[in-house]
């Protein structure tokens, strides 16, 4: 048998304030003065005091990016383009600092810094030749799991789909609390869920195993202290949730996530529904697949107030449908994590548009 062997984040750094060490780790990794540090950053952070912490030095550069789509292949080469036009050499590293939608763009400019081609032709698992330029995630949001996973989810002209490889996952990961402060509450909420639903199919998967159940419960158990268990004050609230991230990231490296991804990715190529909240809409209406975890999740949802979208589907052409569906069953690896083998008997296109017809 030939196991899979992957790789990890080498480097991480965990605790409130740690943000303020980043000049520190990457000065190091500087090449020399003219290779800069590229900085991608959620526009969010613009003209506010994180934008004044960042460790800028010779010629290093921010780039503010909108997190206001889902990242896709023609934004990353858009970047790629931007950064190469404008420096006449490699630079030292790219930095990504925001949600997931940052991490991913970090994780796969990096990689199209150093590969030839588009962002297109790596879509897909272990497509990458070349090792990416050192790259650093700095998460500002908690749920993904982005900062860890070795894949970067991007929406290409032909499909929703990862970039996964070996030089995905970041040399350097900055995990800061203090980063995650003043998230909208459905944003935290829509986000944090991305996780739950990440420990939800990776321990009921026929992928499971030791490796994988010991990351999840543990992310599970963290899940369940910050939405559904007591009170906790907001500071411990970030700490866990940080770390149920990181945990379930990990849960999903050595597994995979499940249908409520699967359907998401649809959502999300036709419609462009945000990843999180798009993974709440569908998981909203699995009982038939994850009966416990829906039911907890039901809970959840009523204990923050959280409204969940309803309706997304309802005036859908056929051919809107047949295009989600087309997306969804391409995601083969999900589809027999969460069913099996013979998943094709049991998710038909037909079946697939009845549930998507609920959404």
């Amino acid at each position: 048998m030939n196991f899979r062997n992957f790789p990890m984040v080498p480097r991480v750094i965990f605790g409130r304030g740690s943000f303020d060490q980043l000049e520190e780790i990457i000065t190091s990794k500087r090449v020399d003065t003219s290779a800069p540090f590229i900085f991608l950053v959620d526009d969010i952070f613009e003209n506010t005091d994180l934008e004044k912490r960042i460790p800028l030095n010779y010629n290093d550069k921010i780039i503010f990016v909108s997190a206001g789509t889902e990242p896709k292949t023609s934004q990353v080469d858009t970047l790629r383009d931007q950064i190469t036009n404008e420096f006449d050499r490699l630079p030292s590293g790219v930095i990504g600092i925001g949600g997931g939608t940052l991490m991913d763009l970090a994780k796969a400019v990096a990689i199209m810094l150093t590969n030839p081609g588009s962002a297109v032709d790596y879509q897909g698992w272990d497509l990458v030749k070349v090792p990416a330029l050192y790259h650093v995630g700095v998460p500002t949001i908690s749920g993904t799991g982005a900062e860890v996973s070795r894949t970067t989810v991007l929406t290409g002209p032909e499909k929703k789909l990862g970039i996964n490889s070996d030089y995905t996952p970041f040399d350097q990961v900055v995990l800061d609390p203090d980063l995650c402060a003043g998230v909208p509450l459905n944003q935290w909420f829509y986000t944090g869920m991305d996780c739950y639903i990440h420990c939800i199919e990776s321990l009921t998967g026929t992928y499971l195993n030791a490796f994988s159940q010991s990351y999840g419960e543990k992310s599970l158990e963290l899940c369940n202290e910050v939405f559904l268990n007591g009170v906790l004050p907001e500071e411990t609230s970030r700490d866990k949730l940080m770390m149920a991230s990181w945990h379930g990231g990990m849960s999903i490296a050595y597994s995979q996530v499940g249908v409520a991804h699967a359907m998401s990715y649809g959502l999300s190529y036709l419609l462009g529904t945000r990843h999180g909240v798009g993974n709440c809409i569908v998981f909203n209406h699995l009982e038939e697949f994850y009966p416990e975890g829906v039911k907890q999740f039901k809970k959840m949802v009523d204990r923050h107030g959280v409204e969940i979208p309803q309706g997304l589907c309802a005036d859908l052409t056929d051919t809107e449908f047949d295009t989600m569906i087309r997306v969804s069953l391409g995601m083969a690896p999900l589809w027999e994590n969460a069913i099996g083998k013979n998943w094709k008997q049991v998710i038909t296109p037909k079946k697939l548009r009845e549930m998507y017809e609920k959404m």
